[in-house]
């Protein structure tokens, strides 16, 4: 990337991915780098020279960015410079894609799939068929537009003040429904996206242990699940809940760095994913001896005091999306590699062999 200027520097509104647009004189590219700094897709989006008959797609990891091949570009003599006061990034709800916009419409799109080093790079406007630099976005424009529009609608509501009142009204009237009267509210964001809080649940006379819940994790979907599905709809939203009888606001510190994990780390959580407890002080009084959690749907199956069952969280939608509430269970590093080994729900049934509440204890 030396010498060459830059058109456009964008990191995705949690931070977890950034864009940067360069232009050398030869060719213009675009780089999808992650939170590291290490570029995790290069793509190629014109020449502006005599376009070669080869190539060689190494240098695209350092920031070279080498010509299109002639057989793979709409302009084998090159096309003129972007201008960069036209040139727009818009990042997909999830952060991990990004559309690139001119003037002329769809410049580029990276899909938060697109892996360069498995041969899956981004789409760009000037590109014919597919190589190792970008594909072509013609044939998938149709396509991905509508995904663009989404994502350009989406920031537009989140950038207004009463989106986040709104969504804070939803999770929490659906809490005092389904779980009980509120206690404490703490705020566990960063200061950016997403932003979440807690919500306490105290005790209750049928009720022996506090609940606890994010409030405003459904508020986005969460990233790369259409890597794995077609349909992403039933598991792109989520909340997280904790049953403890410990003080609740030694047991809220979890949702501390939990709570952002998907979009900060660029993944996704469903029931049965196990995750490494991070490793912080503030969290050693709650950790004990477990190593990670695990987060399940239904955790009924787990005992209960007195055959208490976990409350019925179903029936929210955000967006047209259901919202899953998943249970943390904390579990040991034995656990944790069975769990890897076989899978969780042979964990489950084996944590409930031995007695495993789904309940934290102090």
């Amino acid at each position: 990337m030396a010498g060459a200027q830059v058109l456009l520097d964008q990191f995705s509104p949690y931070r977890s991915r950034r864009v940067i647009v360069e232009y050398d004189s030869r060719t213009t590219a675009a780089y999808l780098l992650d939170a590291r700094g290490t570029i995790r897709v290069p793509v190629w989006l014109a020449n502006h020279g005599m376009a070669p008959d080869t190539g060689d797609p190494s240098g695209l990891y350092e920031g070279q960015a080498p010509l299109m091949p002639a057989a793979h570009t709409k302009h084998p003599q090159g096309r003129s410079p972007f201008d960069p006061d036209r040139l727009r990034a818009v990042w997909f709800e999830e952060g991990d894609g990004v559309a690139l916009i001119d003037d002329d419409g769809l410049l580029a799109i990276i899909p938060g799939w697109a892996e360069a080093d498995s041969g899956l790079p981004g789409y760009a406007r000037e590109a014919i068929g597919r190589s190792p630099y970008a594909w072509a976005l013609d044939p998938v424009a149709a396509q991905l537009w509508p995904r663009v529009v989404h994502a350009e609608a989406y920031w537009d509501w989140r950038s207004s003040p009463s989106a986040w009142r709104s969504v804070q009204r939803t999770v929490f009237n659906h809490l005092t429904r389904t779980v009980g009267p509120a206690g404490h509210y703490w705020d566990v964001s960063d200061g950016h996206a997403p932003l979440i809080r807690v919500s306490e649940r105290p005790p209750t006379a049928t009720r022996p242990y506090t609940i606890l819940s994010t409030v405003g994790m459904c508020g986005q979907r969460m990233p790369t699940l259409d890597r794995y599905m077609a349909d992403t709809s039933s598991y792109a939203r989520i909340e997280l809940a904790l049953a403890t009888t410990a003080p609740a606001h030694v047991s809220a510190r979890i949702f501390r760095w939990i709570g952002a994990f998907p979009w900060r780390a660029v993944t996704w959580f469903g029931s049965g994913h196990s995750v490494k407890w991070l490793d912080n002080p503030e969290d050693s009084a709650m950790r004990g001896g477990s190593t990670a959690v695990l987060l399940i749907a239904d955790p009924a199956p787990l005992a209960g005091p007195d055959g208490h069952v976990p409350p019925a969280t179903t029936g929210l939608t955000f967006h047209g999306d259901p919202v899953t509430w998943l249970w943390v269970v904390p579990i040991t590093r034995p656990e944790h590699l069975f769990a890897k080994e076989h899978d969780s729900a042979t964990l489950i049934d084996k944590l409930a062999a031995e007695g495993r509440s789904w309940i934290l204890g102090p």
